[in-house]
């Protein structure tokens, strides 16, 4: 959270309601992206930790790397395993193109834009989910996987 109160009772309030974080104006730069980079180690430490991902009819055996949709195993490439289940990690948020490049291809790849298209269309295909109702594109900005309520 980021504020330009700083006073002890509404830190501990944002932090009691949720708040990972809470740092007062004026700040660095060099602090706010110290503060990301604990985030990120948090997040990737939790993630390592998981075996399996649902999301909906969805599971994901990352173990194992074997996906079902509806109760039918899928065949997906490692690639698009990757895509998906990065996708899954992410349910109902927008990840973008770049966001999704970097973490499956890796930095070097953040300007093959057309690999995201080829990909998502396969696994549509693959996840018999060809309108797309699944694995949604927002134009010009990414992929979201859609979240069992219908939530975005």
């Amino acid at each position: 959270m980021l504020s330009a109160d700083g006073s002890e009772d509404r830190k501990v309030d944002a932090l009691d309601d949720g708040a990972d974080d809470y740092m007062t104006k004026p700040f660095s730069m060099r602090e706010l992206d110290a503060r990301v980079r604990v985030a990120l180690r948090h997040q990737q430490s939790s993630d390592e930790n998981l075996e399996t991902l649902d999301v909906g009819t969805l599971h994901l055996d990352l173990v194992h790397r074997e996906t079902t949709f509806d109760g039918q195993s899928v065949d997906l490439t490692p690639k698009e395993f990757d895509f998906l289940a990065y996708l899954a990690r992410n349910a109902g948020k927008v990840c973008t193109r770049r966001m999704i490049l970097e973490h499956v291809w890796g930095p070097a790849y953040v300007k093959e834009l057309h690999y995201l298209k080829v990909y998502a269309y396969r696994i549509r295909r693959k996840l018999g989910d060809e309108d797309g109702k699944f694995l949604q594109s927002d134009p010009a900005v990414g992929y979201r996987v859609a979240l069992p309520d219908g939530r975005r």
